[in-house]
């Protein structure tokens, strides 16, 4: 009997992989000679190519955002949530591309891919990618398809650094940006986040400088720290304390400095052992460094007002009230250089108990905005 899909769901979808023979010069000064990127899209592009959308992902995500691998997969793509059938991104009116990024572990080219130079894995000799490298190799992806201009680019956190950037690397190319829970660049105390979660990694035993895949082992213990340390910012302490609380796993203490006590301790180390069997070290590293170098107001000293002057796009900011990773107020400081800039955006704080992740959730106030905005956008 075949499976029956929710109507409001893309269903089956396949993920396509696309390569570019055409060096990528990086911010690095490195160059790499090839590379592939593999992308997931959803409805149809229109006979003018006006309808399309792009998708940018967060730190740990990839191409499958929305629908089914496999009439057996149990949870859909990461933002299936947001992309279907009558939802914010209604795939009846746009076209919808997702792609994993460049030194990512999900088919586009990154540290578990071959180096064509040596034919070994890359591991950690391959390059540093950042934000605007990413971009660049998505411009590459838009002419590829045919899309000369992006009716919305749309990403939350690390992808809406990317919707961010693109409005400043290629200002004709995008009508609309979307930009959710995000920043003009990180805090010092995100970038201190990232380097705990870094040196749980590299401190690792199974590390081996980054070239781990060719002996058969998987940091695993470091990719644990570093996903529990990055979980633990996701959430807020509300959301924490809801779902939480003081439980604990037994009814009396044992009183044991080694084992699971509190129901809290117990899903954050289900959390980290579930991220290490699925996730490449050297693709963590690289992901954060991204987010750590992010500040395009740093080519014109700090002004992210002078930054933003020659972009094109109509901007719509959101943010989340409990958020104290890219906390609201992070998201006015772009609204703020916008108005500024004398450019046209709409700001939306929502109130969220759930924190950072917030933005990945069915929250109605954010359906509801979110798809009041791509409607009145929509060719």
């Amino acid at each position: 009997m075949p499976t029956v899909f929710p109507e409001d769901s893309v269903g089956l979808v396949s993920p396509q992989t696309l390569h570019f023979s055409e060096p990528l010069a990086l911010a690095s000064g490195r160059t790499l000679p090839e590379y592939q990127l593999v992308i997931e899209t959803y409805g149809e592009l229109n006979a003018t190519a006006s309808n399309a959308v792009l998708i940018c992902h967060a730190l740990s995500g990839h191409h499958h955002a929305a629908g089914y691998h496999s009439p057996d997969e149990r949870k859909p793509g990461w933002w299936d949530s947001c992309i279907g059938p009558g939802k914010a991104i209604d795939t009846r009116k746009f076209f919808v591309v997702a792609l994993n990024n460049l030194g990512g572990c999900n088919g586009s080219t990154g540290p578990t891919s071959l180096d064509p130079a040596t034919g070994r894995v890359y591991g950690s000799d391959f390059p540093v990618v950042t934000v605007e490298d990413w971009v660049n190799s998505q411009a590459r992806l838009a002419d590829r398809l045919g899309i000369a201009q992006w009716a919305a680019i749309v990403g939350g956190s690390l992808g809406g650094m990317q919707a961010l950037q693109w409005t400043i690397s290629y200002p004709e190319r995008v009508r609309h940006c979307l930009c959710i829970a995000s920043a003009p660049k990180l805090s010092a105390q995100n970038i201190a986040f990232n380097e705990v979660a870094r040196q749980a990694i590299l401190s690792d035993p199974e590390f081996l400088g980054g070239h781990f895949q060719e002996q058969g082992v998987i940091p695993r213990h470091g990719l644990r720290l570093a996903r529990m340390v990055g979980h633990i910012t996701y959430l807020s302490d509300d959301a924490m304390g809801e779902k939480f609380g003081r439980d604990r796993k037994a009814e009396k203490l044992n009183y044991d400095l080694y084992n699971v006590e509190f129901q809290v301790e117990s899903y954050l180390r289900y959390q980290g052992e579930e991220f290490s069997t699925r996730f490449d070290a050297n693709t963590y590293l690289l992901m954060t460094k991204a987010l750590d170098y992010f500040d395009p107001a740093s080519a014109h000293d700090g002004d992210l007002v002078r930054t933003l002057s020659g972009v094109k796009a109509d901007f719509c900011v959101m943010s989340f009230t409990t958020d104290w990773r890219f906390s609201p107020a992070r998201s006015r400081e772009i609204v703020d250089a916008l108005i500024a800039a004398k450019k046209n955006v709409c700001y939306l704080e929502i109130d969220a108990p759930q924190g950072h992740d917030a933005f990945l959730m069915p929250i109605p106030r954010y359906l509801q905005a979110f798809s009041a905005y791509m409607n009145r956008i929509s060719v």
